[in-house]
């Protein structure tokens, strides 16, 4: 990953603790301490400013509960296969703008969920690179082209998604933050096939891109000539080419139609989250690993234009 996440140290807490607190307190009259020592230790070393804003791409299965047991038995092991063959296919297909990362990097920034769960990654076209081919795989299993017979046991499988970009920091082998929390409130508020995203997101798009309208028409140049890119990126990637952003815009291939709406604001808990619905229409060929000559084109939406129900 370019941009290293914060790691809060457990350890180096109760350092602190024991130094500036006590563990237990048993006095006959409770006295509220005067906590300014702790409190100015502790924020020096959190330091909100240096933890990391990244991108936070959320995947959920609608209506997990519905499926009968061995379904719902099978379905963390189809998420996991379909999410093993999307990182492999990102490295592979979009090697410039995936150079920073290596499959464990792409393991090990994931929180699963089981029937999904959170990947985060550096910035939002990071993520929607990510659930775009995440997307076409998953229509190649519904379609019967990737592991039939398993498709044929289990059933169609739906996902929805959401794109987040905020403060994310490590703790304890795991990660947590503001990225992840309003991700997960915007999915709670999705009942449907939906890609959501929230101000933050969507404003990296219009400073980036000048809006989302513009990823049909954005070749991998353009990509090239993003701020973040063109800064930390190296251009020997660009000679191996890309499988969405080609060298001249056709709208033939790669993302053929790119729509955002604005939702407005929702509500969870004593939070309001300013959310946009991002519908795109891609179209990849999906390739055999083992035969690269058998493949098919593929066209998939990601997200739906339905802004009901929200």
């Amino acid at each position: 990953m370019l941009k290293p996440i914060k790691r809060i140290d457990h350890s180096y807490i109760e350092e602190l603790l024991s130094k500036y607190d006590k563990r237990v307190v048993f006095e006959k009259t409770n006295i509220v301490p005067d906590a300014t020592d702790l409190h100015q230790k502790i924020s020096q070393y959190v330091d909100i400013e240096s933890i990391s804003i990244k991108s936070v791409l959320g995947i959920d299965m609608v209506q997990y509960s519905t499926y009968g047991n061995c379904e719902q038995t099978l379905l963390p092991f189809l998420f996991k296969t379909i999410f093993d063959k999307t990182i492999r296919h990102c490295i592979k297909y979009h090697p410039y703008i995936f150079q920073k990362y290596t499959e464990e990097d792409l393991q090990s920034n994931f929180v699963s969920t089981g029937d999904g769960g959170f990947l985060i990654l550096d910035n939002p076209l990071h993520s929607l690179i990510f659930a775009a081919n995440f997307a076409v795989i998953l229509r190649a299993y519904n379609s019967y082209h990737f592991y039939p017979k398993l498709r044929d046991i289990v059933g169609q499988v739906v996902m929805r998604y959401a794109m987040t970009y905020d403060k994310i920091y490590a703790y304890n082998n795991n990660y947590f933050g503001k990225g992840i929390i309003n991700n997960s409130r915007i999915m709670s508020k999705d009942n449907l096939n939906r890609c959501l995203i929230d101000e933050n997101t969507h404003n990296w798009f219009i400073t980036n891109m000048d809006g989302e309208e513009n990823l049909q028409i954005f070749t991998l140049d353009d990509v090239s000539n993003i701020y973040e890119f063109a800064q930390n990126y190296s251009i020997e990637y660009l000679k191996e080419g890309d499988e969405i952003f080609e060298e001249s815009y056709s709208r033939k291939y790669g993302i053929i139609n790119s729509d955002i709406l604005q939702f407005g604001t929702i509500q969870s808990k004593q939070t309001r989250i300013s959310i946009y619905n991002l519908h795109i229409q891609i179209t990849l060929r999906l390739r055999d690993d083992e035969d690269p000559d058998k493949n098919r084109l593929i066209t998939v939406s990601l997200g739906n234009l339905n802004t009901t129900g929200i």
